[in-house]
């Protein structure tokens, strides 16, 4: 499989807040996920770092 689960970081700990993404687009500000069962998330937030290889994908908040 080549979804991958995105995580937000805050205070130097990680939460997961989607998994088996596998559409990610720029909206502005904001970062729009979808994964394989349709679930639809937005978050005003930036990529601090994707790990395409572990399937992560990691957010700070803006």
């Amino acid at each position: 499989m080549c979804e991958a689960s995105v995580y937000l970081v805050k205070n130097g700990s990680q939460k997961v807040i989607m998994e088996n993404v596998d559409i990610m687009k720029p909206e502005g500000e904001n970062i729009y996920f979808e994964n394989i069962f349709g679930e639809k998330l937005e978050i005003k937030a930036r990529i601090k770092e994707m790990n395409l290889v572990d399937h992560r994908i990691l957010l700070v908040k803006n």
